[in-house]
């Protein structure tokens, strides 16, 4: 995972999405498919700080989370 500033590598072009989840209390990220990396960042600040992360790392987070692997 890198966090970058997303107007440095281009990315204020993108399609951004929220979860379907997200809820309106503010506490929600958007993601944006690269193809070959997702990138993440924090709704309330779209020119804020970006984590990138390789397909792969992705996909096995996402299947962490839904196999409850992560849960507090």
């Amino acid at each position: 995972m890198i966090e970058y500033q997303a107007a440095v590598i281009g990315l204020s072009a993108v399609v951004w999405r929220k979860s379907s989840r997200t809820q309106n209390n503010g506490q929600c990220v958007e993601l944006a498919d690269l193809s070959d990396r997702v990138a993440v960042r924090d709704s309330k600040d779209p020119s804020g700080p970006v984590l990138l992360f390789g397909s792969a790392d992705w996909s096995t987070f996402l299947g962490s989370i839904k196999r409850g692997e992560l849960d507090a």
